[in-house]
């Protein structure tokens, strides 16, 4: 967790603990009773119970007194007790699993010693302590197993809770939210006038949930507000390092690195700065397409812009050490995301998207960053064979996905297998367009005249020997064969 909190936070939030009529199943008050089992085992319980209760984090609070919530202070110094040679918190992170987040904090109140022991609610799978899931039932401590109703409740909460709707700060006042948030461009890109005083801001954040209210006061940030808006992604540490980075390549291989850059502002806010550095790292081109010479980046603005926009949107933020990552070389740029796709990735110019992060993709649509459902890759494809460049090359490498985007190439110059890869593209962004390939479109991708008809059969007939398209209508004379991707007929 590591998060720094200060000391009027930590008084506010025990004296808002305090308020409640008893114990809960994410709260528990102690006094000096400071067993490590037993703080193991309330680590498990509360975790568990808060992902029932839809709380973001449980508490164990040392020195108030359980029957009426008075602060009486504690003995307890959590930085002091030791599990035989081990530190106490050292011990109950190695007995955990999975690693789940908590943090010992130490404040005087009216004078007198309280510790709080703040506990992220479990968020994949139950948290067990020495092999053993734990729940919390009223304000008892009780084997997970024994009720398996929760059990089975916990499970379908952990399927439908998104990462979303987690929170990223809590217990924020209106001035914090408005320091961590980078507000205004939230209006900007929905091009609506910025409200006339912080209370109508706060309403329309917290009306697309980039915050909501925090049960201990003031409001907490969602991952959706700190992932899309922050100012600074350092401020939110559990967030730090889903920040892009981009990396520029001498060569074609990742032995020299000439420039590195990582992110710190919002994935929304911060998108047109992205692509601007993006693109302006990118050299340019002269290329000749459809009968016109051009100068044009080495890959074009269009396609980066939206493959870019789908590594963050589409990425495993569950993943944990890896973001997502550009990375330029002299001939090819790769876009990386953390999770593998959750289509095939033979499919991802005519099955629309499945997103991990709805609420993420579909703010992001709003925003105009990125296009609608389903059209992003056929226009990345379209963008691709306007201008003849290689095909782009979708790959999975175990837990990523990978797109490649290859600096223009003529015709003669394309591999077999970029010829191919090519073709079949082709092939896909014809069928969705209710169309079929031909030898004639496929030269026309290709910019090939008349006298190229033969090597464009070969390389049609090349597709259908490696199952790649199909035959429309088997039938016909040669010239007016048509084809379709392989899956059209399923």
């Amino acid at each position: 967790m590591n998060t720094v909190r200060t000391n009027e936070y930590l008084i506010g939030l025990v004296r808002e603990l305090c308020k409640l009529p008893h114990e809960t199943e994410w709260v528990e008050f102690k006094q000096n009773d400071a067993e490590p089992k037993t703080i193991g085992e309330n680590i498990s319980a509360l975790a568990n119970s808060a992902a029932l209760e839809g709380k973001a984090s449980s508490y164990i609070v040392w020195g108030v007194r359980d029957e009426d919530h008075v602060v009486v202070g504690t003995t307890f110094v959590p930085s002091q007790r030791r599990v035989g040679n081990e530190e106490l918190e050292n011990w109950l992170l190695r007995l955990l699993e999975p690693k789940i987040d908590f943090q010992f904090f130490s404040v005087e109140i009216d004078g007198k010693l309280v510790v709080l022991l703040e506990i992220s609610r479990s968020a994949r799978q139950p948290v067990r302590f020495q092999n053993t899931e734990l729940l919390r039932v009223g304000s008892y401590t009780k084997k997970l197993r024994e009720f398996p109703e929760k059990e089975r409740a916990l499970w379908r909460i952990f399927d439908r809770v998104p990462f979303e709707d987690e929170v990223a700060a809590e217990r924020r006042d209106h001035t914090n939210v408005l320091e961590l948030l980078d507000y205004p461009a939230y209006f900007d890109l929905l091009n609506i006038p910025l409200p006339e005083n912080r209370n109508g801001i706060v309403s329309a954040l917290a009306g697309d949930a980039l915050i909501m209210p925090c049960e201990a006061g003031g409001w907490d940030i969602t991952n959706l507000g700190a992932i899309l808006f922050a100012r600074d992604l350092g401020n939110f540490p559990r967030l730090k390092r889903k920040a892009l980075r981009t990396v520029q390549y001498s060569g074609k291989g990742r032995i020299k690195a000439m420039k590195e850059r990582e992110e710190i502002t919002g994935y929304a806010s911060g998108f047109d700065g992205l692509i601007s550095y993006i693109t302006g790292l990118l050299p340019a081109n002269e290329v000749i397409g459809s009968a016109l010479r051009q100068t044009l980046p080495m890959f074009p603005e269009l396609a980066v812009r939206e493959l870019v926009a789908n590594a963050l949107i589409h990425q495993d933020f569950f993943v944990t050490g890896a973001g997502p990552m550009v990375e330029i070389f002299d001939d090819r740029i790769e876009i990386t995301n953390p999770g593998e796709p959750l289509v095939d990735t033979a499919r991802f110019l005519d099955t629309p998207p499945k997103s991990r992060n709805e609420a993420l993709a579909s703010l992001m649509r709003r925003f105009g960053i990125c296009e609608e459902r389903g059209s992003g890759i056929d226009k990345v494809v379209s963008e691709i064979e306007m201008h003849q460049f290689p095909a782009p090359l979708f790959e999975a490498p175990e837990g990523f996905t990978r797109t490649v985007l290859f600096a223009y190439r003529p015709f003669n110059k394309m591999s077999r297998n970029e010829q191919l890869r090519a073709c079949y593209m082709h092939a896909c962004l014809k069928y969705v367009m209710r169309d079929f390939l031909t030898n004639t479109s496929l030269r026309k991708r290709f910019g090939i005249g008349e006298t190229g008809r033969s090597t464009v059969s070969r390389i049609i007939r090349d597709a259908v020997d490696a199952e790649l398209i199909i035959p429309h209508n088997p039938d016909a004379a040669p010239k007016q064969m048509r084809y379709m991707p392989w899956w059209a007929v399923s």
